[in-house]
């Protein structure tokens, strides 16, 4: 990804929610030498006590109560650049944090946060004239998720970010930065128009990106490794249920999740700590082992405590998912 970003004159700004982990996000700066991309003011303040300096966060945070306090101390100790949509939340933000930076965000069709593209200007003049500096406009083409998608998703992001930014030109604001991305669409991203690519999920890639055609199975670097617990002739029942996989299920999915080995089988259910898999032959016997990539790595990262990794199928290191649970 930072090799295809850099020969196409694009900076690199990865979405560290979906790692959540300090040893990922320092190889991913060191390859894109630039920031992170992030959700919440505690991700934030995770990656910061870590050193991670320079950080995006692509949210239209309201900043009131604790939450004002924390920013305004994070701000004293990152390059710090926050979302906004609207003239209130652009009111709060320059109250906590006078003559903080911000991009505009606007809507490019996953209907989402954002407001439509010929608004952008508004905002922006908000934001300026509550004390904030306006460095441009950013989106996220979240409807890529789905299939035939993909094509359509990048076109509306830079169809979107084209006239978000003549809207700022329009009251007197030059955009600087014009953010966009996502796993799906990082390939497809218009350069005319973008200056910086958000995606996130590509770090490990999932069910859903082989799905979509984005990745290969092959491709898929972060996998349940779960035993089979129970059996039939073509089923199998595994110990990885929802609270290891996560739930997510979009309706186009063949599953549950994929597991690599074995292309042709499919996880039809899920419980709390079971996972039913169909083969297409006979099934795994009670005691093997299989990898199970999950749909959504992001939320799946979430509900463990660390991951291991492997090279060659030998562990070599054991890396803390250290924003596990930041979610204020």
């Amino acid at each position: 990804m930072a090799g295809s970003a850099r020969a196409r004159g694009l900076a690199l700004r990865p979405h560290a929610k979906t790692h959540k982990c300090v040893e990922i996000a320092r190889r991913q700066v060191a390859l894109s030498n630039g920031g992170l991309t992030l959700a919440t003011v505690a991700e934030a303040e995770v990656f910061a006590a870590a050193g991670l300096d320079d950080v995006f966060l692509a949210y239209p945070v309201v900043a009131t109560g604790p939450r004002a306090e924390r920013l305004r101390a994070l701000a004293e100790r990152v390059r710090l650049r926050v979302g906004v949509d609207s003239a209130d939340g652009a009111a709060l933000l320059a109250a906590a944090v006078p003559g903080l930076e911000v991009l505009v965000e606007v809507d490019s069709g996953h209907h989402r946060s954002g407001v439509v593209p010929d608004a952008a200007g508004e905002v922006a003049a908000a934001a300026r004239s509550a004390g904030l500096h306006v460095a441009g406009v950013f989106t996220f083409p979240g409807h890529s998720y789905a299939p035939g998608e993909r094509e359509r998703a990048a076109a509306d992001e830079a169809a979107a970010l084209s006239v978000a930014a003549d809207a700022l030109r329009t009251v007197g604001i030059e955009p600087r930065v014009s953010s966009g991305g996502s796993t799906p669409t990082a390939a497809l991203s218009t350069v005319d128009v973008l200056t910086e690519l958000r995606p996130g999920v590509y770090a490990f890639q999932d069910a859903q990106q082989a799905e979509l055609g984005s990745a290969d199975l092959a491709d898929i670097a972060l996998t349940a490794v779960a035993t089979v617990v129970s059996r039939g002739r073509d089923r199998a029942v595994l110990d990885a249920g929802s609270k290891v996989l996560g739930a997510d299920r979009p309706a186009w999915t063949t599953g549950f999740g994929r597991l690599p080995d074995h292309p042709a089988a499919r996880v039809v259910a899920l419980s709390e700590h079971h996972a039913t898999v169909t083969f297409p032959g006979p099934a795994p016997a009670v005691g093997e082992q299989v990898r199970v990539a999950p749909n959504h790595v992001c939320t799946a990262v979430n509900l463990a405590d660390e991951l291991v990794v492997v090279d060659g199928g030998v562990e070599v290191d054991r890396w803390r998912v250290a924003a596990r649970g930041a979610n204020t």
